[in-house]
C-alpha cells in the first residue's frame, strides 16, 4: 500500500490518493481533481473509489466530479441527505478495494455524520481521520450550529478514543485537516507525519482523562473562522460540478475602468507595497504571493456570490482562479498586468503611505491620530497597542461607520490583512497608513503594550 498525499497549503488541507499498485481510492479529494489525476498516471494506477470523510465547511469537494469522470465508486455517510446518487457507507462496514480493505469507523464531532476510513493492506494499517482526530488536535466542533457545539465536542471526545482503539498503534495517521485550517482546534503540534500510537501518547484529546475539562478548554479556544464556511455544506450537499480553470479574455482598459467606476469589486493581486505605492483607485489588495493568505481572507472579507475582476500577471491570475474555485468562487473576470497606468490610462489612481514601526512612533500624531487593530478579537485580547482600536478586518466592510474620522494607522500580525484593511478603508473615504511589519516587532519600537 502506498500512500500519496496532495496537499492545499492555502487551506491547510490534504487529500490523499491510496493504491496497491493496480487500484486507487482516493479520499477528501479538493475542487481542482487534475492534481489527484496526476498522481494517479504517475503511478500507474487506476481510480476506483472515492470516499468523503464529511460534508466539507471549509472547501468545496471534487469528489463527485472525480468518481463520475474516473467511473469509480463514491462512499458518503448513508446518514447524509445529498441531491446525487452515491455509494452510502455506514459505520462498521468493509470493502475490499483491490488488495486493500477499508472498513468505516463514524466518528461524529466535527459533523454529526463524520466517518473516519481504517485501510488495511497485508501487514500495513493507516488511519484517515478527516477532521476528528489530527496531530496533537481534533476537528473544531461548531461548524454546525452553536446548539450543537457542546455535544458534539462529547461525541469528538468519544470518538478519537474509540477511532485509537479500532486501529493499532502503529498505523499510520491522515488528517484531512489541521495544517494551518481553521477546521482544526486546540493545540495543534504542526507535525507533518504522525502514527496512532504518538497520538495516543501526546494528542490532548487522548492524554486529558476529565472530558468535561476537555469540551470546555477546547470551546473556549474556538476563535472565529471564515463566512464563507457556510456556504461549502449547501455546495458540497448538492454536488459540485467541475472546477473551471481557464483564464478567460482579459478585459480592455474601457472595460475595467468601467467597473471601477461602478463600485464593483476589482482585486489587485501584486505585492502590497506596490499597490500601496501606485493603483486603481477603488481596488482592492488582496496580494497574491504564494497564495496562502489569499483564498482564506478573500473569501471571509467580500460579500459573498459577486462578480470579481482579478487584475496581476498571468501566472498570479491563474493560480488564483485555481484557488478561488476550491471555495465555489466561479470565473472571475480579469485584467492582465501590472502597471495601474497601462491597464486603464483613463481610470483614476491612488496611493497611501506603507511604514514600519519606527514611523509609527516618530510620525504619528498621538493625540489625533488612530492605531487600528484589525486583526482578531481573540489575538487583541492577547496583547495589543495601549489605545489601539480593534475591528477585525472580517468584520470590516459590515462596520464601516464604526470607523473613527481621522486618521488610521493600520496594522495586523505581518502587514497582509492591514493592506486589505487600508484598502477596504480608502476605497470608503478614509485617511490611512499601512504599517507593514511584525507585530512582535511593534515593542521593540517603542510602542506601549497592554493586555
Amino acid at each position: 500500500m502506498d500512500v500519496i498525499t496532495i496537499e492545499t497549503p492555502p487551506l491547510g488541507d490534504r487529500s490523499y490518493l491510496i493504491h496497491d499498485g493496480q487500484v486507487a481510492l482516493v479520499i477528501d479529494p479538493q475542487r481542482d481533481t487534475d492534481r489527484v489525476e496526476k498522481e494517479a498516471a504517475n503511478a500507474g494506477v487506476q481510480i476506483t473509489h472515492v470516499a468523503e470523510t464529511h460534508i466539507h465547511n471549509d472547501y468545496v469537494t471534487g469528489g463527485l466530479q472525480l468518481a463520475k469522470d474516473h467511473h469509480a465508486t463514491y462512499l458518503v455517510n448513508s446518514a447524509d441527505q445529498v441531491d446525487f446518487d452515491r455509494t452510502p457507507i455506514s459505520d462498521g462496514q468493509t470493502l475490499q478495494i483491490g488488495k486493500m480493505t477499508l472498513r468505516a469507523v463514524a466518528t461524529p464531532g466535527h459533523t454529526h455524520h463524520h466517518l473516519s476510513f481504517v485501510v488495511t493492506h497485508e501487514d500495513r494499517q493507516a488511519v484517515f481521520s478527516g477532521g476528528s482526530l489530527l496531530y496533537g488536535s481534533v476537528g473544531r466542533t461548531d461548524l454546525v450550529s452553536d446548539n450543537d457545539t457542546v455535544p458534539l465536542t462529547h461525541a469528538q471526545y468519544a470518538s478519537v478514543r474509540r477511532l485509537v482503539e479500532e486501529a493499532t498503534p502503529e498505523a499510520g495517521l491522515y488528517p484531512t485537516h489541521g495544517f494551518g485550517s481553521f477546521c482544526s482546534s486546540g493545540p495543534a503540534s504542526g507535525a507533518d507525519s504522525s502514527t496512532i500510537g504518538e497520538q495516543v501518547q501526546s494528542n490532548h484529546a487522548l492524554t486529558d482523562q476529565d472530558e468535561n475539562h476537555f469540551v470546555q478548554e477546547l470551546i473556549d479556544n474556538l476563535s472565529a473562522y471564515p463566512s464563507y464556511y457556510a456556504h461549502m455544506g449547501p455546495a458540497n450537499t448538492a454536488g459540485p460540478g467541475p472546477a473551471q480553470l481557464d483564464v478567460p479574455q482579459p478585459l480592455d482598459a474601457e472595460d475595467l475602468t468601467a467597473r471601477l467606476e461602478q463600485g464593483e469589486w476589482v482585486i489587485d493581486l501584486r505585492n502590497r507595497i506596490a499597490f500601496a505605492r501606485d493603483h486603481l483607485h477603488g481596488s482592492a489588495s488582496f496580494e497574491y504571493g504564494d497564495g496562502s493568505n489569499f483564498t482564506t481572507f478573500l473569501g471571509w472579507v467580500l460579500p459573498w456570490d459577486r462578480q470579481l475582476t482579478l487584475v496581476g500577471e498571468r501566472d498570479d491570475v491563474e493560480n488564483a482562479i485555481r484557488d478561488l474555485s476550491r471555495i465555489g468562487i466561479d470565473q472571475p473576470d480579469v485584467a492582465l498586468g501590472t502597471d495601474p497606468a497601462a491597464l486603464a490610462p483613463n481610470a483614476a489612481r491612488n496611493s497611501y503611505p506603507s511604514v514600519g514601526w519606527e514611523e509609527v512612533r516618530t510620525d504619528r500624531s498621538e493625540q489625533e491620530d488612530v492605531i487600528l487593530d484589525v486583526r482578531r478579537t481573540d489575538e487583541y485580547g492577547t496583547q495589543h497597542i495601549e489605545g489601539a482600536i480593534n475591528l477585525p478586518l472580517h468584520e470590516l466592510l459590515q462596520r464601516m461607520d464604526e470607523v473613527p474620522d481621522r486618521k488610521l494607522w493600520v496594522h495586523c500580525g505581518s502587514g497582509y490583512r492591514a493592506s486589505v484593511a487600508a484598502s477596504l478603508l480608502q476605497r470608503a473615504g478614509k485617511n490611512v497608513v499601512h504599517i507593514d511589519g511584525m507585530f512582535d516587532d511593534a515593542e521593540k519600537a517603542g510602542l506601549p503594550m497592554t493586555g
